[in-house]
């Protein structure tokens, strides 16, 4: 299955969950967050949840089960958790704000930015430019090294997490710049949807060229700026390490490795705690100019699907057009979702990953949907 497949697939099965059920559920927020948690952890394998919600302005956060089964340690508001894929959406947001700076356009060819000639960056007479990268339009492979994307069509197999490993031990930024010139762009640009982290790493290096600083110094300096984020970070340090989530993955039952770092981080590294995570939540429900132009449809797959700075947008009757997007590492996979209808935002992640989690995630976030539409057709 395509990644955009997959994105396609998760959406109807929320939007299939998500029907009004025949008893309208109680008006509680509280109560659904906690019903989708216990929904969640019926899942085989599933040890652990946590949910952040806002909703009109008011706050919630849910808590629930253990980082390890038999050791009474559920997670809490200190607690680290790999966000994944979701990072993505952060990388996006920037370069929105540097595009209002002025200091980036959308059509830019990425070749501006690299110190490098990459004559292969580009497909029948067109360079690969920013909008194509954000957009997942760029026909890039979805990871660099190559021979990760092998190791990734066998997800679940027990043997992926330290192969991966394997393939980033010593993987940095200048293996990176040498593995690009062997990358072969074959199609229309701004076209077809090709999920890409390798591309979404080239945006942090054009946004460290764009500011001249490093991607982590200006990521923590706007989130501390614009949204009072002081717990989300890229890079672990020996004083957090203890507050990092323990995770699973697929159906193994022995604690696996946190995902290797990438050469920047942008397509999956972040950690962030769930009061920073409803941090986030806030500024994308705000009025930022950033926010808004990162919330832009820029491509249309289809007429309930199109694609922003890097975030999924989708529209139905029951969330109208909202925001989402998808995070998955080998101990964790989470949801992002961004409902300007409701004024609702909603975060929740737990710690394991599998091919069933994120169906599992879906499955459960219908009863914070169908309460919120109760409440909202209530007043």
């Amino acid at each position: 299955m395509t990644k955009f497949a997959a994105i396609i697939t998760g959406l109807t099965l929320v939007l299939a969950a998500c029907k009004p059920a025949a008893t309208a559920p109680a008006h509680d927020l509280p109560a659904a967050m906690s019903r989708s948690a216990t929904a969640l952890l019926r899942s085989k394998f599933l040890h652990a949840t946590s949910i952040a919600v806002v909703y009109r302005g008011k706050e919630f956060i849910l808590h629930q089960g253990e980082l390890e089964t038999g050791k009474a340690n559920p997670p809490n508001d200190k607690t680290l958790y790999e966000i994944g894929s979701v990072s993505k959406t952060f990388a996006g947001l920037l370069l929105a704000n540097a595009v209002l700076d002025g200091k980036a356009a959308l059509d830019d060819p990425i070749q501006k930015y690299l110190a490098a000639a990459y004559p292969n960056l580009q497909s029948q007479g067109q360079p690969v430019r920013l909008r194509h990268l954000i957009t997942h339009t760029s026909n890039m492979p979805g990871m660099l090294p190559l021979r990760v994307n092998t190791v990734l069509k066998d997800f679940a197999a027990h043997a992926t997490p330290a192969k991966l490993n394997a393939a980033y031990a010593n993987y940095g930024q200048q293996q990176f710049w040498q593995d690009l010139h062997t990358v072969d762009i074959k199609g229309p640009l701004g076209k077809d949807y090709a999920y890409s982290s390798a591309g979404t790493e080239l945006i942090a290096h054009t946004l460290e060229k764009i500011y001249g600083m490093p991607y982590d110094v200006l990521l923590t300096q706007f989130l501390a700026r614009e949204a009072g984020m002081q717990d989300t970070k890229l890079r672990i340090t020996g004083k957090d390490a203890g507050r990092l989530a323990p995770g699973y993955h697929s159906d193994n039952p022995v604690i696996t490795t946190p995902m290797p770092q990438l050469p920047w981080g942008a397509a999956g590294n972040l950690k962030s705690t769930m009061p920073d995570m409803t941090k986030y939540l806030r500024l994308q429900l705000g009025a930022s100019p950033a926010v808004v132009e990162s919330h832009k449809p820029l491509v249309r797959f289809q007429d309930d699907f199109s694609i922003g700075y890097f975030w999924n947008i989708g529209s139905n009757r029951q969330l109208g057009t909202h925001y989402v997007h998808h995070g998955g590492v080998p101990r964790a996979q989470s949801y992002a979702y961004v409902v300007p209808k409701y004024q609702l935002g909603v975060f929740i992640i737990t710690n394991q990953s599998g091919d069933a989690t994120a169906a599992a995630m879906e499955s459960a976030l219908a009863h914070i949907f169908d309460t919120v539409e109760a409440m909202e057709s209530a007043k």
